[in-house]
């Protein structure tokens, strides 16, 4: 096998016959090597695998080699720059739809935790309101009922209460100075006037 051109040898690996692979893959395993070496930048798991790539290829692309394209070293080591440039594309490919899902990931799972801050926001308040409302009186009650809540006008309360619209805007005011004031003590004093 020492004494076959290297074209030779591609012609054998044509008919299957992997002695002519294994002496092609003794002859210029060291160049594959440190061709790929230098391509992954010292990564020797990753030279392993387009070393593995290119005696594949040489083994399953039969025939593909034609002296008048040039050299066989050059043709092999362009084999091995494609190999590696596929092999990064793959992993740069794979890398970016990790982030993609990570960040999707990450996406969905802040929007999980704000609706679950929004949730117990809304109860937290829908609680303080209910104590809140305790402290007031039964018409009190019923009028922020009716006007916040239901959305009545002042003027339908006051129709539907039997009483001068002037009395429902007074006692309106009133209710909300008391629950104002029930929120100062709850939340510590600080208020938010804005």
């Amino acid at each position: 096998m020492k004494s076959k051109t290297d074209e030779e040898l591609i012609e054998l690996i044509a008919q299957n016959y992997r002695p002519a692979l294994e002496e092609l893959y003794e002859r210029y395993i060291k160049l594959v090597y440190s061709f790929s070496l230098k391509l992954t930048k010292g990564d020797t798991e990753k030279t392993k695998e387009i070393v593995q790539l290119v005696f594949l290829r040489l083994w399953t692309t039969k025939g593909t080699y034609r002296s008048e394209q040039g050299k066989f070293p050059n043709w092999l080591l362009t084999i091995t720059r494609n190999i590696a440039i596929d092999l990064s594309r793959k992993e740069k490919k794979h890398s970016d739809n990790i982030q993609l899902e990570l960040d999707e990931w990450r996406q969905m799972e802040d929007h999980q935790a704000e609706d679950i801050q929004k949730q117990v926001s809304r109860n937290l308040l829908k609680q303080q309101i209910q104590k809140a409302q305790q402290n007031l009186s039964e018409p009190q009650r019923r009028l922020i009922n009716l006007f916040y809540w239901e959305g009545y006008s002042l003027s339908e309360i006051a129709e539907l209460e039997k009483k001068p619209l002037g009395t429902i805007k007074s006692r309106l005011h009133q209710t909300l100075i008391k629950l104002r004031k029930y929120f100062i003590e709850e939340t510590g004093g600080i208020r938010n006037d804005k």
